[in-house]
């Protein structure tokens, strides 16, 4: 699934207006996004990315 995020711009993050790829939909925490930016580096243990509110985000392609 690809969303565009709508929210405010994080100088090490999301940028407004961009698209990105959701990685998965968190069970865990309500359905929240993981996404992975330009500026996310893998960490070995942990899952790729972040997890981001879907109410920031606009579905552009399922």
């Amino acid at each position: 699934m690809k969303v565009k995020y709508l929210g405010e711009p994080d100088p090490v993050g999301l940028r407004q207006g961009n698209v990105y790829d959701v990685l998965e939909i968190s069970e865990k925490i309500k359905g929240w996004y993981r996404i992975v930016t330009e500026y996310d580096e893998e960490e070995e243990g942990y899952p790729p990315g972040y997890l981001y509110p879907p109410e920031d985000f606009e579905i552009v392609e399922e």
